[in-house]
């Protein structure tokens, strides 16, 4: 298989999820402005979409999308529970979750990250900029209250975890400060010292 990545994007939580389920893979990197790769290629010929993660699937056929490629992956390692298995309340409360945090959550920072594209005036982007804070921390808030332990559904660590700690990682240059919101604080910080964080990170770290 191969995940197509760039650096800071959502694609961390597929290519984290990748080495939880114990998948042989490769990584490509892509640039997201220009849609090339390092050696010119036309990332547009692999996915038409123009956005990551896409993953080149066993049988060849390419899978866009993140919360569908979560999934994806999740069930090629079901003794991992990177997801509860199909067709259970279970999945379709972890869906719930993944649809949360791409709708609410992960675009939400979408404007965040492009606000000079909705607002030419300087005035209006800090008022962009602001209320779209105020609409995250309320998102922020309602996830903490309904937060399980030691994960997001509880024991087990999915793919929804992934996901959301690849966007909670999307606070640090908008000043949203996760200790306002402790169990938030405390599952990101647990997310970040699993190994399969660990060697994602450093694998997509810029090299000399």
């Amino acid at each position: 298989m191969k995940l197509y990545y760039a650096p800071g994007t959502c694609s961390l939580a597929p290519h984290i999820s990748l080495i939880e389920a114990g998948k042989s893979f490769h990584i490509e990197k892509v640039d997201i402005k220009t849609k090339k790769f390092s050696d010119g290629g036309d990332y547009l010929q692999v996915n038409p979409k123009g956005s990551v993660p896409a993953l080149v699937m066993e049988n060849g056929e390419v899978l866009t999308e993140g919360v569908a490629i979560l999934q994806y992956i999740a069930d090629l390692a079901p003794e991992k529970h990177l997801a509860p298995p199909a067709g259970t309340l279970e999945r379709y409360r972890l869906q719930e979750w993944l649809n949360f945090i791409t709708t609410e959550i992960h675009k939400n920072f979408s404007v965040l990250f492009n606000a000079d594209r909705y607002v030419a005036q300087p005035e209006g982007n800090e008022q962009l900029k602001n209320a779209i804070k105020q609409n995250l921390k309320a998102r922020f808030a309602l996830v903490a209250r309904h937060m399980k332990e030691p994960f997001l559904m509880g024991d087990h660590f999915t793919v929804a975890d992934a996901y959301l700690f690849t966007v909670l990682r999307w606070t640090k240059p908008f000043t949203l400060d996760l200790n306002e919101w402790p169990a938030l604080a405390a599952h990101f910080a647990r997310v970040r010292d699993r190994a399969s964080v660990k060697a994602a990170l450093q694998a997509e770290s810029p090299r000399p």
